[in-house]
């Protein structure tokens, strides 16, 4: 970045005047260290962020091979974007945690939930595991599937959840079209699932649909399990 001034240079700007001075473009050519030809660092960065529509959460969820259609950017410097993006995700998620309260409502599980799920473009499956008092135990990813199914395993979920000594479990997947309402295979695992864990005295207490705005709970709908 020699091309640019001393003072619009990013890394001599963040370390003089803080992180939260520079701009996404800014933090982004810290990350791409170099232009090409015809632009500097910042400006590449810039390229970038209009192919995302000027939007992180969508340049989150560019591949690889797309950042690199970007002129000044090789596979290499996708990798370490993608890798910075994906880390700021993560401890998103770990902030979200629902650690000491009690879980009360399916409110609660989609603000735990939704950092981890957000902008995803396939279904995961997870499992929240509660004591009696309904505080969080653990939380697990159980699969990840395609754009419209994912895989739930109802052996392995009793199994473990056996082995954490769970009390009640919350099961957990996205839909990424948007839309939150059950599908029939959604009803008939939830089903299953139930019948399961009610053999071992264990509680699904609820099975929740994430989406970006909005989400499904089936304890919410008063869904009839039988």
């Amino acid at each position: 970045m020699k091309e640019l001034c001393q003072d619009d240079r990013p890394r001599e700007k963040m370390l003089s005047k803080g992180k939260d001075s520079l701009s996404n473009a800014e933090l982004l050519a810290i990350l791409l260290r170099t232009g090409t030809g015809g632009q500097n660092a910042v400006e590449t960065a810039r390229s970038l962020l209009q192919l995302a529509g000027g939007s992180l959460s969508e340049l989150s969820g560019l591949s690889v091979e797309r950042m690199c259609g970007i002129a000044g950017i090789g596979s290499g410097k996708a990798a370490t974007i993608a890798a910075a993006l994906e880390l700021g995700r993560r401890a998103g998620a770990e902030k979200s945690g629902i650690r000491k309260v009690s879980v009360t409502d399916a409110g609660m599980v989609w603000r735990m939930m939704r950092p981890q799920m957000k902008e995803m473009r396939h279904e995961e499956c997870w499992v929240i595991y509660l004591n009696r008092a309904n505080y969080v135990m653990a939380r697990e990813r159980f699969s990840i599937g395609g754009l419209e199914s994912t895989v739930v395993d109802v052996k392995m979920i009793v199994r473990t959840a056996l082995e954490k000594l769970a009390s009640g479990i919350i099961l957990v997947h996205n839909h990424p079209s948007g839309n939150p309402l059950p599908g029939s295979a959604d009803i008939r695992v939830t089903e299953r699932l139930k019948k399961a864990l009610d053999t071992f005295d264990i509680s699904l207490v609820d099975h929740v649909i994430v989406c970006d705005d909005r989400y499904y709970s089936f304890a919410d709908e008063a869904v009839n399990i039988p």
